[in-house]
């Protein structure tokens, strides 16, 4: 199947993001990245912010398919350590320098926070609607460890070894399956 334009401008763009940080997309950075002309970019995005709006969405649905890939299923479908486990393995293991500068950038930006909330809210839920206070406990514990494993990483000039970050996810994985249990 072959990539939309659409789709192969976002790439481009968040290529841009991930070199240079999202203070530099610009309709001539991200033009020149795809390859196409100023014009081609006007043509899909109307505005540098339904640019930036769009490049938030394509990113969360790369998310949320990783999510799906790594639970084997919905967050419909998945039992709450289920989701939890697949939420903390893709944001340790698969989130990039753009996804990372993306959202640090959209949590000053509601329309821009409110795509990534609401993937987080269906695989990660907040504590709201746990069954008990334990389990609430634990939902907020998995996240701080997930959400501060990638904040770390985007704050300090280097990546963790793959091997730890891995290790790490399939850690908590682990406790959240054995609570399940």
């Amino acid at each position: 199947m072959r990539t939309s334009k659409r789709t192969q401008i976002l790439d481009a763009a968040t290529r841009v993001v991930q070199r240079e940080g999202v203070k530099s997309v610009t309709f001539d950075s991200v033009a020149a990245e795809a390859g196409v002309t100023k014009g081609g970019l006007l043509y899909h995005f109307a505005s540098r912010e339904d640019l930036v709006q769009a490049i938030h969405q394509h990113l969360a649905d790369r998310w949320e398919a990783d999510l799906v890939a790594a639970a084997g299923k919905s967050a419909a479908e998945a039992t709450p350590g289920e989701r939890l486990a697949a939420y903390t393995r893709v944001s340790v293991q698969s989130s990039t320098r753009a996804e990372l500068l993306l959202m640090l950038e959209g949590s000053t930006n509601p329309a821009h926070a409110a795509v990534w909330d609401a993937v987080t809210e269906r695989w990660a839920p907040s504590a709201a609607g746990a069954e008990d206070e334990r389990e609430a406990l634990d939902r907020f514990i998995v996240r701080l460890a997930a959400d501060g494993l990638w904040l770390y990483e985007s704050l300090t000039p280097e990546r963790l070894d793959p091997e730890l970050r891995r290790a790490v996810a399939d850690r908590i994985a682990e406790a959240l399956a054995r609570d399940e249990r």
